[in-house]
């Protein structure tokens, strides 16, 4: 179907066909812009010849440590230059790149390296601590640490383990990359934030990075050497791929370890930053931020904002800033943004409250994406009136290839062939989708994925707790917070902050309740918790 009558010679070549990855596009910017500035991070100033020189000695060194293709290399790392060079190296000694959120416990860490089987950990010398109680809960099997100490914000090493520079500077720079076959190879390993407690590995192929890079570039209306401030983790969905984008326009990474109004203004005004991305807690962070800690800059910043929809009264207040706000939606199943808020020309009008009600939106499909909607539990298109309500479903390059290891969650993701992705919304009749509630009870703070049932989970296990129950509590800085409802044992004494530091001594500290209520919580006839119920008290409390 679709060949021509006679296609004789025509089969793919080597001349004609070379598999998509991220990979080719940082050797073009090594030729293109070599002298031009790739990463910048206070002192640290490398051009795209010196980032692909630091890149070819990673996959060199790494290769000469025993990684073969197809094994994981993890990593503990902020928004540093050694973590953009870990997105290339890593995948160009052949091996699959995971990247590990830092704000995880312990116990978690050590699960993820252990499922994914870490040859090699890159670790930040602020996290060492971390690691190492995180190598103590593990088996016999263990990667091998490296050290990436961080001098310019004062976390110096501790000497314990081979440091990062050290082994770059002893690696071959003349290493040939190992360049995928298919471009169906594993790229990237991304471990979800979980609804059951235990987090699911995602896994990324080239193909599917290097397309959702490039879509995002027609996207965000990106021309040439745009300069892009990291706020977006590079932990989440691989920085949602922007730092795979950079080398497709010339564009300058400027690495932010800590996400502050100052930083953020500071890079704006001094390195010229054209584009970020975050959760609505930065934005509420560069609205609220007082004169003391802002700067002047005389270029419009365009930034893609996720997680939740940005307040309107900080829409109001940020866009006269000199933002240019986008809403985008996505998931780690997803490479990170899948739809976008597409502006268009009726809106242009539009002001205060009106205007920030379409920007609130989760929007259409990306380019790259095949096709997004809204379905009914038998997967029939929602009517498209902005009242029925169904969940988000998806189709195209920009969808992993399932879960490591998990074969029964991967069939269950792709039921009907769409990803599922478990959030309900509705969508307007211009199409446009707008998520109304959380599918599992996920709560989104601060960007960051908690689930309510692992915090649930961990209350449980205090002495003095009956039952509890998670919802997301409205929060003007995180966007939401998780909010406990308790019913405690008779006799018992505890109290709200003891229940708190109960939780951040089991669990990640963002994952911890920010309130607590005694109550007997709602149930149906037959047990279960009403959450309904709950999130509408959440809302007054």
């Amino acid at each position: 179907m679709g060949w021509m009558q006679d296609e004789t010679g025509l089969e793919r070549n080597a001349a004609n066909y070379v598999p998509l990855t991220p990979l080719s596009t940082l050797k073009r910017a090594a030729l293109i812009y070599p002298d031009e500035l790739a990463v910048v991070y206070g002192p640290h100033r490398k051009t795209y010849r010196e980032y692909t020189d630091r890149v070819t000695r990673l996959a060199s060194a790494l290769a000469a440590k025993g990684v073969a293709p197809g094994d994981v290399v993890a990593t503990l790392i902020p928004n540093l230059p050694a973590q953009a060079e870990a997105h290339f190296g890593v995948p160009a000694c052949g091996a699959v790149l995971n990247t590990i959120n830092t704000r995880l416990d312990a116990d978690t860490v050590a699960y993820i390296l252990d499922h994914g089987v870490a040859k090699i950990v890159l670790v930040d010398s602020q996290f060492i601590p971390l690691v190492k109680d995180a190598l103590s809960r593990m088996g016999d099997t263990k990667p091998e640490v490296i050290e990436v100490p961080d001098d310019h914000a004062n976390h110096p090493a501790s000497e314990e383990f081979e440091a990062y520079e050290e082994m770059l500077a002893s690696a071959d720079p003349e290493f040939n990359w190992i360049m995928p076959e298919d471009e169906w190879e594993s790229i990237a390993l991304n471990y979800t934030s979980g609804t059951t407690g235990r987090p699911k590995g995602v896994i990324y192929h080239h193909r599917g990075a290097y397309l959702n890079a490039m879509s995002q570039i027609l996207s965000w209306r990106m021309v040439l050497r745009p300069r892009y401030l990291t706020i977006v983790p590079l932990f989440h969905c691989n920085g949602w791929c922007h730092t795979w984008m950079m080398p497709m326009v010339g564009g300058r990474l400027i690495c932010c370890r800590d996400i502050t109004a100052p930083a953020i203004f500071n890079a704006i005004a001094d390195e010229g930053a054209t584009h970020f991305g975050g959760a609505p807690i930065v934005l509420n962070a560069l609205v609220n931020a007082p004169e003391s800690e802002r700067r002047a800059f005389d270029h419009v910043v365009e930034v893609f904002t996720a997680g939740a929809p940005p307040a309107p009264a900080t829409l109001a207040k940020i866009e006269p800033m000199g933002f240019n706000i986008t809403q985008v939606y996505g998931l780690t199943e997803t490479y990170g943004p899948a739809t976008e808020c597409t502006w268009g020309e009726q809106w242009e009008g539009l002001q205060g409250n009106d205007r920030a009600a379409v920007k609130a939106r989760q929007g259409v499909a990306m380019p790259i994406f095949e096709h997004i909607t809204v379905v009914d539990e038998n997967m029939d298109q929602i009517t498209m009136d902005g009242v029925d309500h169904g969940e988000i479903v998806m189709r195209g390059n920009g969808v992993m290839k399932g879960y490591y290891k998990n074969p029964e969650a991967t069939a269950e993701a792709f039921k009907g062939g769409y990803f599922h992705s478990g959030d309900i919304a509705i969508q307007h009749p211009d199409g446009f989708m707008q998520i109304t509630d959380r599918a599992k009870d996920v709560i989104i703070s601060g960007g960051e994925n908690i689930s309510s049932v692992e915090v649930e989970n961990v209350l449980m296990g205090h002495p003095d707790v009956n039952l509890a129950a998670v919802v997301a509590k409205p929060d003007e800085k995180w966007g939401e917070s998780p909010c406990a409802f308790v019913e405690l044992k008779p006799g018992a004494s505890t109290d709200a902050a003891g229940l708190i530091a109960y939780a951040r001594d089991h669990l990640a500290h963002f994952k911890a309740p920010k309130t607590v209520v005694f109550e007997e919580l709602p149930k149906t006839s037959t047990g279960k918790i009403q959450k309904f119920e709950l999130r509408n008290r959440a809302k007054t409390i």
